[in-house]
């Protein structure tokens, strides 16, 4: 029997015959609630102040266990000996200084996923962000905008090692509230989904099969018989730092109205929860607000994305919030809600056949198509895949061509783009620009207005629009948001000219 075979069967069993009732050991927590301050490694004391004021934040890089499960202890790179990392709370306008101190043997990068910041202090080594130096620190200061959930994370290349980068424990919510929150929710909670102990495998990514019905509008007329080569996979899974019923559950009261922030902090998997017998109210996508929240009974998720969803706590019992595929959710993907006053075994039933859908979340209907400013420029990216054969890695081209690109996509302070993302492969990529948002104008076909992100998933052979003001001078580095990708040429640079 293969190890993920082993690992999957044995948390199965577990759920089967009870999840929920499980409690973590030495005292670890689930990492649920809020973290307000930074956590200091107990083991690193941090050096003294290189500067002549105290920083708001403080994260530490360094080793550290994590306990997923009883007898489920993995050794990883963290922020502050948690995973998560702490929360980081700011207000929108708000100037802040973060230290980061690198208690590791190798430089480091902590980008700040979402946030509008000059191109040395987003933690891109394309960009030009000096690194963290091993055994040294640096000083970050930005101003915290815009508005909403945003994350920070590890921004290291990891070509064929695992124990680099996004494989990392090296991940964090970063919350900028807003003076205009109404706050119409009861509890706020922070969900992190995550694989562990990554491996190269000729197995594929655990994702759901395409559904045969979705538009293909870049498939080509002669399909690609070269051999793929080897994939990331995953045997482990959790919600924060715990497996599927070995932490504490999220409790509820009926009648309450949750707010879950929800982060694919993966390195590599897209995605599909659903808890049964209750819909999300979808509010934000990537911390932006959409302008037609709608409810869902499953949120598709890619690595580097967030949802923000508001859940009515109207049916109550003991249910799992979890992964669709079972494999994932088997092997650690979820986290029980126990509502107040109730007891017994966590309950999983299989949605009804959903389809994500950004486009439902945006402004519909008749003159949509017209409601976008007409671009200045119109810049087209072709995404395609070399496939690696059964003992190499795949590679990936933009635009008939690997990371670098020399000068090739230039933008215009203030400038209107259209950029139009052709996918001829077929894996789905979330694709993210750093320090700007775009507006979504079209997927597959299908028009749509007022999305504002800062990754999208483009499906397999599919092809998605999105338009861009080029209002944050300075270079800017787009890339699929899945580590092996990027890391082997799925990156292009933008240049102000």
């Amino acid at each position: 029997m293969k190890r993920r075979d082993f690992v999957r069967l044995g948390w199965a069993t577990m759920i089967a015959n009870g999840a929920g009732k499980l409690r973590p050991a030495f005292g670890m927590s689930s990492g649920l609630q809020q973290d307000m301050g930074p956590a200091q490694h107990p083991m690193a004391p941090l050096e003294p102040k290189a500067t002549d004021h105290a920083a708001d934040f403080t994260l530490q890089i360094a080793p550290m266990m994590v306990e997923l499960a009883p007898q489920v202890v993995i050794s990883t790179i963290g922020y502050n000996n948690k995973v998560p990392g702490p929360l980081l709370r700011m207000r929108e306008g708000q100037p802040v200084t973060v230290d980061v101190v690198n208690d590791t043997d190798v430089p480091e990068y902590v980008h700040w996923h979402g946030l509008f910041v000059p191109s040395e202090m987003d933690g891109a080594e394309e960009e030009g962000t000096p690194p963290v130096p091993p055994h040294g620190r640096r000083r970050y200061q930005f101003v915290a905008k815009p508005a909403g959930s945003r994350w920070y994370h590890s921004h290291t290349a990891a070509m064929m090692d695992l124990h680099r980068g996004s494989y990392t424990g090296q991940f964090g919510f970063l919350m900028i509230d807003s003076a205009n929150d109404p706050g119409h929710y009861d509890q706020e909670v922070f969900l992190a989904l995550r694989e562990w102990e990554y491996f190269l495998s000729t197995m594929d990514q655990d994702e759901m099969a395409a559904d045969p019905s979705d538009p293909m509008p870049e498939k080509p007329a002669t399909p690609d018989l070269r051999p793929n080569g080897l994939e990331v996979s995953a045997p482990l899974y959790s919600i924060n730092d715990k497996m599927l019923g070995a932490g504490d559950p999220l409790r509820v009261k009926p009648g309450q109205r949750v707010l879950m922030h929800l982060l694919n902090a993966s390195a590599a998997q897209i995605h599909r929860l659903a808890l049964p017998g209750h819909k999300f109210q979808v509010i934000a996508l990537d911390g932006n607000p959409v302008p037609t929240p709608q409810p869902v009974d499953v949120i598709e998720i890619a690595p580097g994305e967030r949802v923000d969803a508001i859940v009515e706590m109207n049916n109550p019992g003991v249910w799992i919030l979890g992964e669709l595929r079972d494999v994932a959710r088997q092997s650690g993907l979820g986290i029980v809600v126990e509502y107040a006053d109730q007891q017994g075994r966590a309950r999983w039933t299989p949605p009804l056949r959903s389809r994500w859908d950004y486009t439902i979340f945006g402004t519909t209907g008749f003159g949509v198509t017209t409601s976008h400013p007409a671009p200045d420029q119109i810049i087209d990216m072709v995404f395609e895949k070399v496939p690696g054969g059964p003992n190499g890695i795949n590679h990936w081209l933009v635009n008939g061509k690997e990371y670098p690109h020399e000068r090739e996509f230039l933008l215009r302070q203030g400038g209107r783009y259209r950029l139009v993302f052709h996918n001829r492969s077929d894996d789905s990529h979330p694709l993210h620009l750093h320090r700007h948002l775009f507006e979504l104008v079209e997927l597959n076909g299908k028009p749509t207005a007022g999305i504002k992100k800062d990754t999208v998933i483009v499906p397999a052979f599919g092809r998605a629009t999105v338009d861009l003001v080029a209002d944050q001078p300075g270079l800017t580095l787009f890339h699929c948001h899945i580590q092996q990708h990027m890391d082997f040429g799925f990156m292009a640079l933008f240049r102000y000219a």
